[in-house]
């Protein structure tokens, strides 16, 4: 969920992918701390906010103990509250796409590297989690677009719903 001035957006998560620390060649982290990475290794329940492709920004939630660098990346939500507000920020969309994938996700609600490093789980926090209801059935995958690690399975998504990101193949 994110608080800002003119109201609230929300959304509920319903597709993420995993980055493990040190193991995992595919995460950002792999190398070691980065001044573009250095929020993945803030304690468990931070925002590390990061551009991909020079065009979009992608939300990850941090995962380990402070010092261990490990995230979620948040991949795909449906639109909950503040779908105007969404609409607005991703124009001739329709509702079903605007936050299908880490990009879209990250547009719908306006984030950019000015989220980096908030602490999602502080009630302060214009950016925050929430807890919620667990989907009916949890499907799992590769993770998608990777070329380093891609045999791993850590995609977890709500089977069954209109708003997963991914080819077909990999959502069932």
């Amino acid at each position: 969920m994110r608080d800002e001035k003119f109201g609230r957006t929300a959304a509920r998560i319903v597709e993420t992918e995993a980055y493990l620390p040190e193991v995992d060649a595919a995460s950002h982290a792999y190398r070691g701390p980065t001044p573009r990475n250095r929020s993945m290794y803030l304690r468990r329940g931070h925002a590390y906010v990061y551009l991909i492709y020079g065009t979009w920004y992608c939300l990850n939630v941090t995962s380990e103990r402070e010092g261990t660098g490990a995230a979620v990346l948040l991949r795909a939500a449906e639109p909950l509250e503040g779908i105007a507000r969404m609409r607005r920020r991703r124009r001739g969309v329709r509702i079903g796409d605007l936050a299908r994938g880490p990009g879209r996700l990250a547009a719908a609600f306006g984030l950019d590297r000015r989220h980096d490093g908030l602490d999602l789980c502080s009630a302060r926090s214009e950016l925050w989690l929430a807890s919620g209801s667990p989907p009916a059935a949890v499907g799992e995958s590769v993770r998608i677009g990777l070329s380093r690690d891609s045999h791993r399975v850590l995609r977890f998504f709500e089977r069954n719903s209109v708003f997963v990101s991914g080819p077909r193949g990999l959502n069932g």
